[in-house]
């Protein structure tokens, strides 16, 4: 007999051979079998969906949940001006008089007046002369005030850091703007360097309980398996804890970080832990790569200058090395996901894929392109022709984010806003689109991400930026179930409502397909059933 009939639902399967259902059963954390009402099997336990819509459980193909959102920090989201900023972290210390640093989350480089990157002069009045520093919202630059900057060895002669490149001004000092965070200050390297000079967001003591807030929060929105795109070995004790205290309710795939400098002994290692962990529930074994950083600073690799300036970027590889890199990658059978967020950085990328497969020979390899953010349209046909995938995260379009009058669009300038974020040409050309949140660079919860996918618009609504390029609703939901899960290599398991395989589904408070699409951000998950399991109720 079975475990489970999930009953009166609409479901929406994700399956073309069954696109709409019913009732579906579960046995042994699988689904049996998947049909209408009046033909469903007996079960041990009965559940009535109450007419609302379940789909498959949310695969988040790019989620930092080892990073997520510190409770300890100053959190600076929506914090439009400099003098916001002075406020919320004066609340932070009178809440804690005894705190020796002041840390910062989800800085908006908007608040800065006039276009430019912040600098320690703008911190320091803030700050009360404690060492403090601000994560920005991409988690890829750090602020820092010039007690920090002392704390942290920084001066005209220590620039080149074991976790970021002190940006200097034009007599040669340092400014307070660290580039380079996400490529070097979250490598292993760079974690314990900040650790070893006191910086108390890097200790191990902080980073069990935002692993666990964030796999709460995951569980709770319907995420059924998260991708979490980049860790050191040592970081992968921290997913067995959690496993092993029964805090893993949703499913984990971990990709491993290849800062430059990777050794063959290293390559050894990330293959050995793939070999360690490999089931349902903690799989490891894709790498990251950083092929070029971010558009707002300036510092992701463009084909042409940033909008006012005779600079376009720089890749962290030339692209000769970058092409026989993840040709030897490639040949040695991992899966590489790479960042790149400028058009050239893409460019690089693609061409590195066309090397590989030149040299190798051509396999199912399912090398990503993580953010896709500013894509040449003659490089679009190419995620199809290669098999490469696009693993974007819709809501980092947002016009309220990257739109007219924010940084993204003002450093590539309005020439080049057509080549934003282009998921519907990629989806019309072919190419498999894996949809994810980027938490906590932005909000995990996947009904945001559709939303912003198939309006472009704000949450507050407002005019679209770049409509051209929404896709339309069941192409985001595939992107961000069926779509993810082929990114990873376990559509054969998951992403659809298909009996064989993993009973992971979520049962929403409305009906996405019935609401005008300016609703969808209220929509909630009512149930979340994880093999086979109920992981999550609401109310």
């Amino acid at each position: 007999m079975n475990d489970l009939v999930v009953r009166n639902a609409r479901i929406h399967t994700v399956d073309p051979a069954l696109p709409r259902a019913q009732a579906l059963a579960v046995r042994d954390g699988r689904i049996t079998w998947v049909g209408a009402d009046a033909d469903a099997p007996a079960a041990a336990e009965t559940l009535d969906a109450g007419g609302r819509l379940v789909l498959p459980g949310f695969v988040d193909a790019h989620n930092h949940v080892r990073l997520g959102s510190d409770e300890a920090c100053v959190q600076l989201a929506g914090a439009r001006s400099l003098e916001e900023i002075g406020r919320r972290i004066a609340r932070w210390r009178r809440a804690n008089p005894q705190a020796r640093w002041i840390e910062c989350e989800a800085f908006e480089y908007s608040a800065v007046p006039g276009g430019r990157m912040p600098r320690a002069a703008d911190l320091d009045p803030l700050t009360e002369g404690l060492p403090a520093f601000v994560f920005s919202y991409d988690v890829h630059t750090m602020w820092l005030n010039t007690a920090a900057m002392r704390a942290l060895g920084i001066d005209r002669d220590h620039t080149d850091l074991p976790f970021g490149v002190a940006q200097t001004d034009g007599s040669g000092e340092p400014t307070g703007f660290v580039t380079e965070f996400a490529v070097r200050g979250l490598s292993h390297a760079g974690q314990r360097a900040l650790a070893d000079l006191g910086v108390p967001w890097a200790g191990q003591d902080r980073a069990y309980p935002r692993l666990l807030a964030s796999l709460d929060m995951a569980t709770a929105l319907g995420v059924t398996t998260i991708v979490e795109p980049q860790n050191s070995l040592d970081d992968l004790a921290l997913f067995r804890r959690a496993r092993a205290e029964g805090r893993l309710r949703s499913r984990v795939i971990a990709a491993l970080f290849h800062p430059r400098g990777t050794d063959e002994a290293d390559l050894a290692d990330f293959a050995a832990a793939a070999a360690e962990h490999d089931d349902e529930w903690f799989r490891v074994g894709p790498l990251k790569l950083y092929i070029d950083d971010v558009v707002e600073p300036h510092t992701a690799a463009l084909l042409e200058p940033y909008c006012g300036h005779s600079h376009r970027g720089e890749t962290f590889y030339p692209p000769e090395e970058f092409a026989g890199l993840l040709a030897k990658l490639d040949a040695a059978g991992f899966q590489a996901f790479v960042h790149a967020t400028g058009d050239r950085g893409i460019r690089t990328v693609l061409d590195a894929v066309e090397h590989a497969f030149r040299v190798n020979g051509r396999r199912d390899a399912r090398h990503q392109v993580v953010h896709v953010e500013c894509l040449d349209p003659a490089d679009v046909p190419r995620f199809t022709s290669l098999g490469v995938v696009a693993c974007m995260q819709p809501r980092h379009c947002s016009p309220d984010i990257a739109g007219p009058g924010h940084d993204w669009a003002s450093a590539v300038g309005p020439e080049r806003w057509g080549k934003a974020w282009p998921m519907r040409s990629l989806h019309e050309a072919g190419a498999v689109l894996a949809f994810s949140s980027d938490w906590n660079v932005a909000e995990m919860d996947p009904m945001i991400g559709i939303y912003t996918a198939v309006t472009r618009q704000g949450l507050a609504g407002g005019p679209a930026w770049m409509p051209q390029e929404c896709v339309d609703l069941e192409t985001a939901v595939r992107a961000y179930t069926l779509g993810s899960a082929y990114a990873n290599f376990c559509d054969h398991d998951r992403g659809s409502l298909t009996a064989g395989k993993l009973a992971d589904l979520v049962i929403l408070s409305e009906d996405l397909f019935e609401i005008p699409a300016a609703r969808i951000p209220e929509v909630r998950a009512e149930t979340v059933i994880v093999d086979g399991r109920t992981v999550h109720r609401r109310g």
